[in-house]
């Protein structure tokens, strides 16, 4: 096998097992639309990094961070639905983001790439950040999972029995920033959210317990890792797009099998 596709693959499946019990959070908190504008304004942090000659991992990094806190923010206000926030800021960021790329001078940039993701041009520096981030990520998931999940089954009476609300959302959501900083390299900004949602989505009927829909769901991502680049190697279509199609069929699977079971 060849080197890049074993990087490709010990990425893709990494970032897997990453993703998968954040992804959960993001469907029994409802909370796809803002992993979509994080993601989409991380583009922003492409621009920077580009422009100032900056690392870009680091930098989308930085940037999806401080997006994360500023929605968590901004969702307290009263003005505006959250909905419609969220929508605003996702497309204004995307477009924010592709208009700034666009005028970087003096480099070669390759947009589709940041995008869709290149997760053949996976490099070992690449790895060693999702190494990493995911072995800080899952350890400090691990210390907030209790309360978190109590919020996501019951806000209000998670809040009754002392759980701190606000610190655990806020070290959530800067979690999910640090895995869609490192995903966008590999799916791209437009499919990132897509690789947490959907084998959350397709474990979801199989599991029985939350804790078991993280396992399952992570054992899923892996699968339509493989499945992706194995479609990609044969057919010669792009590694993300391939991969999130291959999730999208597991999913349809999964979720007609539970269907047909009822």
């Amino acid at each position: 096998m060849e080197p890049f596709l074993i990087r490709a693959l010990a990425a893709g499946i990494g970032l897997a097992v990453i993703a998968a019990p954040l992804g959960c959070f993001l469907v029994w908190q409802r909370m796809a639309f803002f992993g979509e504008t994080v993601a989409q304004a991380s583009l922003i942090g492409v621009a920077l990094a580009l422009a100032l000659n900056l690392d870009v991992t680091a930098t989308v990094l930085v940037a999806s961070v401080a997006v994360s806190l500023l929605l968590l923010a901004l969702g307290r206000q009263k003005l505006v639905p959250v909905d419609t926030l969220l929508s605003l800021l996702a497309h204004s960021s995307l477009a924010i983001g592709v208009l700034a790329t666009a005028l970087v001078k003096g480099r070669s940039i390759d947009l589709m790439s940041f995008l869709f993701g290149d997760i053949l041009a996976v490099t070992r520096d690449d790895l060693m950040w999702i190494g990493l981030c995911g072995i800080g990520v899952l350890i400090t998931l691990a210390r907030i999972w209790r309360p978190l999940l109590s919020i996501a089954v019951h806000d209000e009476l998670a809040a009754a029995e002392g759980v701190a609300r606000d610190r655990v959302q806020t070290v959530f959501v800067v979690l999910l920033a640090i895995v869609i900083a490192m995903a966008m390299k590999i799916v791209g900004v437009l499919l990132t959210v897509a690789f947490l949602i959907i084998p959350a989505a397709a474990a979801r009927p199989l599991a029985t317990t939350p804790e078991g829909m993280a396992r399952l769901a992570a054992g899923l991502g892996a699968a339509g890792v493989l499945g992706g680049l194995m479609l990609s190697m044969t057919a010669d279509t792009p590694g993300g797009p391939s991969i999130v199609a291959a999730l999208a069929l597991i999913a349809a699977a999964t979720l007609t099998w539970a269907s047909a079971k009822r």
